[in-house]
């Protein structure tokens, strides 16, 4: 395992961390999954174990993960060991049996100690507002509850999870106003939006967390048309057999460069973002030791040739897939 700094923070963070959102389990509010199906907590356990004797200390999570499940987790494994560091969200919640979002400052307090208590921690590392909008960042209240924390010694660091499909108002406001220490953002082969960022975040002084380096498993390579999902993963009504078709045909340019670099479609997936030298670290979704392995057995670093190639294609053949995904929500 490689490590890279968090920006300018005191951070140290391995270049594959852990995306927790689908330890927390089959969640769903409204009727709508906000999880990735059945998990085992035995199995996840597991996992986050395995993940930090593979050397990965970066543990990303969110209060709203299994509502308040994953993070229990991770509490549970790891507690206020310091040789981890956890990373967090607030902002989204469930009330009156419906998703909503509140970043209201009297939340961000309150919601900030329970992930204290769940997390079995002094203080959050990184603290990130779950894709609040503009709207929310000019009232001020949630900028001002995450100083008052940082202030309190409950939090490290804070900063933005910035969204999926149109990041840009959120990031130009940070930059602007030189906010917080870390953006997390999507980006990977086929969803390249916040690319032309990358450069300005890191030069003043961002750290970087990439998220949904695979698309939601499809930059894995093993979907096909006949792949299905049960109602309980969010996935049961994103990822279509028309998108998985779509993508699949699109991607066959970029699978190509597997067998120069002897890597699965996953590794080589992985090993564009961290050809990124702007990127801290990257996220994988894991919830068994096997996938803790497979996301970090061989991550290599490509030619620029070879980078610059699968970034040229996104224009042509991706940036309409990830307009596809966007309308299917």
């Amino acid at each position: 395992m490689k490590y890279r700094q968090f920006g300018r923070t005191e951070l140290t963070v391995s270049e594959i961390g852990f995306g927790a959102w689908a330890i927390g389990g089959p969640a769903e509010v409204g009727g709508v999954a906000i999880g990735w199906g059945e998990a085992d907590d035995t199995t996840s356990e597991q996992a986050l174990r395995h993940a930090l004797d593979l050397g990965i200390t970066l543990y990303d999570t969110a209060d709203f993960y299994g509502l308040g499940h994953s993070e229990e987790l991770i509490g549970r494994v790891f507690g206020n060991r310091a040789d981890v560091v956890i990373a967090t969200k607030v902002g989204q919640k469930e009330q009156d049996g419906k998703i909503a979002i509140d970043y209201s400052r009297a939340h961000i307090m309150a919601a900030c100690d329970d992930s204290l208590r769940r997390l079995r921690r002094d203080s959050i590392d990184f603290y990130q507002l779950h894709v609040a909008k503009l709207s929310h960042l000019e009232q001020g209240d949630c900028i001002e509850a995450l100083r008052d924390l940082q202030q309190a010694g409950k939090i490290r660091y804070w900063g933005i999870s910035l969204n999926t499909f149109a990041p840009e108002p959120e990031a130009d406001f940070f930059l602007k106003h030189e906010l917080g220490s870390g953006f997390q953002v999507v980006f990977n082969v086929l969803n390249q939006h916040i690319r032309p960022y990358l450069s300005a975040m890191h030069t003043q002084g961002y750290g970087l967390i990439a998220r949904m380096p695979l698309q939601f498993g499809l930059l894995a390579g093993k979907f096909s048309t006949s792949t299905t999902f049960p109602p309980s993963d969010h996935r049961h009504y994103r990822v279509t057999p028309t998108i998985i078709d779509a993508t699949n045909e699109a991607l066959q340019p970029v699978w190509e460069l597997c067998r120069t670099y002897e890597v699965s479609p996953a590794e080589l997936s992985l090993s564009y973002i961290l050809s990124h030298p702007e990127v801290s670290t990257v996220i994988p979704g894991i919830r068994t030791p096997e996938q803790a392995d497979q996301n970090t057995r061989r991550i290599v670093q490509l030619s620029d040739q070879d980078r610059d190639f699968i970034t040229g294609l996104y224009d042509l053949r991706f940036k309409p897939l990830v307009d596809m995904m966007k309308k299917q929500g």
